[in-house]
C-alpha cells in the first residue's frame, strides 16, 4: 500500500541522513575552512530532518492499527513540522493547537503565530502574526486529516477537519472498540492511595482517596501501563501497645481462641480512655509497643489479630465500591527506615536537635524528624524508606501519592529529600502528590453526624443504597424490571453517585456532599449519564439489531456526517483520547467527567433533530432504519461505558 511505500522510503531517508550526520562528525571535514559554518547549519538542518522523520514514521499508525488516533496530538505533529520549517531561527517554538470554539470557524485552531511574532520581535525581526501564520500555512506537509485552513483575525489559524477521515476513525472504533495507543516503552505506576489506620473506621477523607486512586489506577491500566495499587495502612506505631494490653486483660485467652471483637472503633475508644487515666496500663502499654518491636510471638500474635479485624471492616468498603489494592503498611518498612536513617548519617545530612535526629532539604524551612527523641521513627522516617524502596526495588517509573491536600508540605518535603539525596531525577521518574480536599456536609461545614462524629463510611455507603432504591421506586421502575435487575440498578445508581460526585469535582476544591443533589437525574450527575447511557442502548433495541447486526454494519456501512448535529457529535465522540491524554499529564479526573456529561448532551441534540429509526405514525411500527444514526448511537455508548469503566462506574442494562 501508499503507507507501506512511505515507511520504506523514511526508513531508507533516515539510513541515507544518518550516515550524512556521521561524515559531518568526522574531524578532517570540520577543520578550519570557509565552509565550517555552512557544515555546521547543514549538519543542524540534518539532524532536524532526521528527528522529524523518525516522528513521523512514530506518529503514522501501522497498517491495520486498531488504536483510536488522538486527533488533536496529530494536528499538532503536522503544524509542529510547519512551523519549524517556517520559523527554523526559532530554537523551541511555541505550539499552540486546540479544539475551535466555535464550528463555523472551524475544528480546530492553531494560535502559534502571535506568540512567535513576539519571539521574532524581541530578536529584531519585524514580520507581522498574521505573515507567520501565511508562512506555516506554505510549509504544511501533506496529511491526510485537513481539509482547509484560513487565517483569521491577528493570525488565528482555523483547522477544518476532513470528513471522510472522521468516519474512517469512527468505523476503526467500531470494528475494534475503544483502543489505546501502544506505548513505546511499558512503564510502572505505583499509586498509593485510600490508606486507612488499622483499628480505626474508615472516614469520607479515605472515600475520596479511595475513590480517586482507583480511578486513577484504572486509567494506567487501559493506557497499557504497569499498575501497583498500594494500601499504606497505618498497621504500626504507639496506639498498638494500648490496644494489645487492652486485648489481654479483655481476652486473656486470645492467643489460644480468636476473640470475639465485633466493633474495634468501641474497642480503641475503650482501650484509649484507659490510656489517658490508668497511669499503670499506660506503662503496660508502652512495655508492648517494645514488645511488639521485637517482634515477640505472643504481642505479634495480638497485633495479628487486631489488623485481620480491621482488615474484614475495610474489606467490606473496598468490596461495595469494587477496588482493587494490595495492602503494604508502614510494618512492611520497619526495617528499611534502619537503613535509610543509616544513610543519612552516612552521607552527613542527620543533624541533632533537642534530642531528635532532623533533616534539613534545600530551599525547604521546615525539617524532617527522622529519629524522635526516645530512639523511634516517624511518618517522615516510614515515608522516606517507602520512596526509597518503591524507586530501588520496585523500579517505579512514576509514583502517585492520593491524600489530603492537608499532606501536601509533607510530601514535598520527603520528594526534595529524596532528590537531595540523588535517589532520582524528576527529568526521568515522575513522583507527585495528587492532593483533594475535604468533604463538607450541606451546611458547608465539615462532613459530620448529627452527633458530631465522623461518619462512617460503611453507614454512608448503606445510606446511598436505601436512597437508589427510594429513587428507582419514584419512577415505578420496581414494575418494570426484575428483582434482580432492580437490585443491579440500585447498586449501580448508589455507588456511581456517589463516585461521580467526588470525581466531577476539581479534586484541589472541598466538595459538598449531598444526597439530593448526586440523585438528580439531571445535570452533571451519575443518574442523568447512567439514564442516558440506557436510554441510547435502547434505540438499538427498538430497531431490533443485535452486537452482530451492528458489527456486520459498521464493517460494510460508511458513516455519514452531512448533517451539523451528525458532525458535531461525531467530532465529541473522537475527542475522548484528547480528553485522557490530558488526564494522564495533570490527573484531574473531573476533565473525564466534563466530557462524558457534553457527549451526552451532544447525543441528545443529534438524536432530537436526526431520525435514527422511523415509524408509521398511525402503526408504530418501525418502517426504516438510518443505520449510519444507529452507528452513532453506538459509538457513542462505546465510548461512555469506557469513560465510566475508568470511573470505576459500573451501568447496568435496564434501568
Amino acid at each position: 500500500s501508499a503507507l507501506l511505500v512511505r515507511r520504506c522510503q523514511s526508513r531508507q531517508q533516515i539510513r541515507t541522513l544518518s550516515a550524512e550526520i556521521e561524515s559531518l562528525k568526522n574531524p578532517r571535514a570540520l577543520e578550519p575552512s570557509p565552509q565550517l559554518a555552512s557544515l555546521k547549519e547543514e549538519n543542524a538542518k540534518l539532524k532536524y530532518r532526521l528527528n522529524t522523520l523518525k516522528r513521523s514514521l512514530q506518529a503514522d499508525p501501522a497498517p491495520g492499527s486498531r488504536a483510536m488516533l488522538n486527533i488533536n496530538q496529530r494536528l499538532q505533529q503536522v503544524f509542529e513540522d510547519a512551523i519549524r520549517a517556517a520559523c527554523p531561527q526559532v530554537a523551541d517554538p511555541p505550539l499552540a493547537v486546540t479544539p475551535g470554539r466555535d464550528p463555523k470557524f472551524g475544528d480546530y485552531q492553531c494560535n502559534s503565530a502571535m506568540a512567535l511574532g513576539q519571539m521574532l520581535k524581541a530578536r529584531g525581526e519585524k514580520v507581522t502574526p498574521r505573515e507567520i501564520a501565511q508562512k506555516i500555512l506554505e510549509n504544511l506537509p501533506e496529511n491526510e486529516l485537513i481539509e482547509k485552513t484560513e487565517i483569521a483575525g491577528p493570525g488565528f489559524i482555523n483547522i477544518h477537519i476532513r470528513k471522510p477521515f472522521v468516519s474512517k476513525l469512527l468505523t476503526n472504533l467500531l470494528l475494534n472498540g475503544v483502543q489505546p495507543p501502544p506505548l513505546p516503552v511499558r512503564k510502572k505506576v505505583i499509586v498509593d492511595f485510600s490508606s486507612p489506620n488499622i483499628a480505626k473506621e474508615m472516614h469520607v477523607g479515605h472515600l475520596r482517596s479511595t475513590i480517586i486512586g482507583d480511578s486513577m489506577c484504572r486509567l494506567f491500566e487501559f493506557l497499557g501501563y504497569e499498575v501497583v495499587r498500594l494500601n499504606h495502612v497505618g498497621d504500626w506505631g504507639t496506639q498498638f501497645g494500648m490496644l494489645i494490653a487492652h486485648l489481654q486483660d479483655k481476652f486473656p485467652d486470645y492467643v489460644t481462641s480468636s476473640p470475639p471483637i465485633g466493633d474495634l472503633q468501641a474497642f480503641y475508644k475503650e482501650s484509649k480512655k484507659r490510656f489517658d487515666e490508668e497511669e499503670d496500663f499506660k506503662k503496660r502499654a508502652y512495655r508492648c509497643v517494645v514488645r511488639l518491636q521485637s517482634k515477640e510471638p505472643e504481642i505479634i500474635k495480638a497485633w495479628t489479630l487486631i489488623c485481620d479485624v480491621s482488615r474484614a471492616e475495610f474489606q467490606r468498603v473496598y468490596d461495595c465500591l469494587q477496588v482493587k489494592l494490595i495492602e503494604r503498611g508502614e510494618s512492611f518498612y520497619q526495617e528499611m527506615m534502619k537503613a535509610v536513617v543509616e544513610e543519612l548519617k552516612q552521607k552527613g545530612v542527620l543533624e541533632l536537635d533537642e534530642g531528635r535526629h532532623i533533616v534539613f532539604v534545600p530551599g525547604q524551612s521546615i525539617p524532617l524528624t527522622v529519629v524522635k527523641s526516645d530512639g523511634g521513627f516517624t511518618y517522615d522516617t516510614s515515608d522516606l524508606a517507602a520512596i526509597h524502596q518503591r524507586i530501588f526495588q520496585e523500579r517505579a517509573d512514576i509514583i502517585i501519592y492520593v491524600t489530603d491536600s492537608g499532606q501536601s508540605t509533607h510530601f514535598q518535603l520527603v520528594f526534595a529529600a529524596a532528590r537531595m539525596l540523588g535517589w532520582y531525577d524528576p527529568l526521568t521518574t515522575r513522583v507527585e502528590h495528587a492532593g483533594f480536599g475535604v468533604v463538607l456536609g450541606e451546611d458547608k461545614k465539615k462532613f459530620k453526624t448529627r452527633s458530631g462524629d465522623t461518619v462512617r463510611l460503611m453507614d454512608l455507603l448503606d445510606e446511598g443504597l436505601k436512597r437508589s432504591m427510594d429513587k428507582l421506586k419514584d419512577k415505578e421502575r420496581d414494575k418494570v424490571l426484575t428483582p434482580e435487575e432492580l437490585t443491579q440498578a440500585q447498586r449501580s445508581v448508589a455507588y456511581g453517585c456517589i463516585k461521580y460526585a467526588d470525581l466531577s469535582h476539581n479534586r484541589i476544591n472541598d466538595y459538598v456532599f449531598s444526597f439530593d443533589k448526586m440523585l438528580d437525574d439531571r445535570g452533571n450527575t451519575a443518574a442523568y449519564l447512567l439514564y442516558a447511557l440506557t436510554r441510547i442502548r435502547s434505540i438499538s433495541r427498538l430497531a431490533s439489531l443485535d452486537g452482530g447486526a451492528l458489527a456486520a454494519a459498521a464493517a460494510s456501512t460508511p458513516i455519514l456526517l452531512d448533517h451539523d448535529k451528525e458532525w458535531k457529535l461525531g467530532k465529541c465522540i473522537l475527542r475522548f483520547p484528547e480528553v485522557l491524554n490530558k488526564i494522564l499529564e495533570d490527573l484531574f479526573l473531573h476533565g473525564l467527567c466534563d466530557y462524558l456529561y457534553e457527549l451526552a448532551t451532544t447525543f441528545t441534540e443529534f438524536y432530537d433533530s436526526c431520525y435514527c429509526v422511523e415509524k408509521d405514525r398511525q402503526t408504530g411500527e418501525v418502517v426504516k432504519v438510518n443505520m449510519w444514526r444507529m452507528l452513532l448511537c453506538e459509538a457513542t455508548a462505546t465510548v461512555m461505558a469506557k469513560g465510566f469503566d475508568i470511573l470505576g462506574i459500573t451501568p447496568v442494562s435496564r434501568m
